[in-house]
């Protein structure tokens, strides 16, 4: 026994030293890419500027420096280098500059760069550059598109979807979305087994439904494994059987992609883990979303109506799915009355940020009614509502008619769960943690009593309340 455990440690040494070796040489072929490159940019040579930048920004080769990066991109940049352009606009981007982040993400997309048209496309749609303006951004993704870059030919499947900037078309919707789905990108996969399914634009083909909505599982889309169920549920099991045949047997291609792609592809903007909804509880930063939404982030980030910004857990309450959050900025707050007041049958409303994806960056606002004053299993702690939610609506405000916050949206009834149990999909059973355990949690953080707005003891215009509700609502990113 003894002798097989030194072979075994032997082995493992010699294979961590082999690592170790393979690691250092790596290493110093970085470094001397590096000082070559370097070598030729200090003579003038654009592409060498660019590569020496991109160095300086990765940390490939020499040590990480911003500065450096941005100087040696610069000099690319200005000589017309399409990647040294976008990494500038990348750059800008980062330190909020947007003037100079549009300059130089134009200057790379008007020269075929694909990365540029898309951070073009994302900022006309989500009104970083200006206001929202669709028809530029359509502009763009096309463009982005006819390169064969997946993610905006799933933008386009959406904006012909829902009617962005261009006349409502699902027919073209489904071609974006087969040309980024036939690349195994997930969202249109997704997609394309919920048009398929109800036959939007498409022939209804149960099959082929199947089949996309088993890849999009296969890639991490939860909504695609509910969507499973209900499709099995009116399927022969010939059909199954094929959906499943012909989903193993895909073999999804990649279109040609850009040589700025490849190059820059590990500096890009990570993307988001999840995203959820949180709103403000004071006028200095103090956020509310669900625990579930934070839970193991390395970085969350708001998207507010001022920009992108950085925000901090403070404090979670696991057992009843609640998180609190601090950014710096000044908000628009929402007052918190307790729940032991609300009735059933009460109208309630709630303003997020679902399925971004497909729906887009703008709140959303659903109203609905206390359809149980307990939860799923009566559990005291949740309203049942009938308000229509969605993945991403979690964390979102839960208003009465007089916008004061009495519960926070948490949860919807698992469509698979009740399928099974009951045969039937569940309509619109969703849950709120009740403000009463809301408020519970906030007596916690001593400083917070006295910065909470008193609750509003008399009715006011809907539409004041809807409006309330959009201005102290926040996108949640986590990383």
């Amino acid at each position: 026994m003894k002798t097989r455990r030194l072979v075994a440690l032997l082995q493992f040494l010699f294979l961590m030293t082999k690592a170790f070796q393979l690691l250092a040489q790596q290493s110093e072929a970085e470094r001397q890419a590096f000082e070559e490159a370097k070598a030729k940019a200090e003579k003038g040579d654009v592409s060498a500027e660019y590569r020496v930048g991109l160095c300086y920004a990765t940390g490939r080769g020499v040590s990480e420096d911003k500065g450096e990066a941005m100087k040696w991109l610069r000099k690319a940049a200005e000589l017309g280098q399409p990647n040294g352009q976008y990494l500038l606009g990348l750059f800008y981007s980062k330190d909020k500059n947007y003037p100079e982040a549009l300059k130089w993400y134009r200057k790379a997309a008007e020269q075929g760069e694909v990365d540029g048209q898309m951070e073009l496309a994302r900022g006309y749609f989500s009104g970083r550059w200006t206001t929202n303006d669709y028809g530029e951004a359509l502009k763009w993704l096309r463009k982005a598109a006819n390169q064969g870059h997946a993610e905006a030919q799933f933008s386009l499947g959406v904006f012909y979807e829902n009617g962005y900037g261009v006349g409502k078309d699902l027919a073209e919707a489904v071609k974006w979305y087969r040309e980024a789905a036939e690349q195994g990108f997930a969202h249109a996969e997704s997609n394309l087994g919920v048009l398929f399914g109800t036959g939007e634009g498409v022939i209804k083909n149960y099959i082929e439904a199947y089949k996309w909505c088993i890849l999009a599982s296969a890639h991490g889309d939860e909504l695609s494994r509910e969507k499973l169920n209900y499709l099995e549920g009116r399927m022969t099991p010939e059909q199954i059987a094929e959906g499943q045949r012909v989903a193993r047997e895909f073999k999804p291609h990649k279109a040609l992609e850009a040589e700025s792609a490849n190059s820059v592809k590990e500096f890009t903007e990570p993307r988001p883990a999840t995203t959820g909804t949180g709103f403000a509880i004071t006028e200095d930063g103090y956020l509310i979303t669900n625990e579930h939404v934070v839970k193991d982030a390395a970085q969350v980030r708001l998207v507010t109506s001022a920009g992108l910004i950085s925000a901090r857990v403070v404090k979670v309450d696991a057992a009843n799915d609640l998180a609190l959050l601090k950014a710096e900025g000044k908000f628009s707050s929402l007052p918190i009355a307790p729940s032991r007041a609300v009735k059933l049958g009460g109208t309630v409303a709630t303003v997020g940020f679902p399925n971004i994806g497909l729906q887009g960056f703008a709140p959303k606002f659903a109203r609905g009614e206390i359809a149980s004053l307990s939860g799923a299993g009566d559990d005291a702690r949740y309203f049942q509502i009938s308000v229509p939610v969605q993945p991403g609506n979690s964390g979102g405000a839960l208003v009465d008619e007089r916008g004061n916050v009495v519960g926070v949206v948490s949860a919807k009834l698992n469509a698979a769960a009740a399928l099974s149990a009951s045969g039937s999909l569940p309509e619109n059973v969703n849950y709120a943690v009740k403000s009463g355990y809301l408020l519970s949690f906030l007596e916690s953080v001593p400083e917070l009593s006295a910065k909470l707005k008193e609750p509003n003891g008399k009715e006011i215009e809907f539409e004041e309340v809807v409006e309330k509700a959009k201005q102290a609502a926040v996108l949640v990113l986590v990383y």
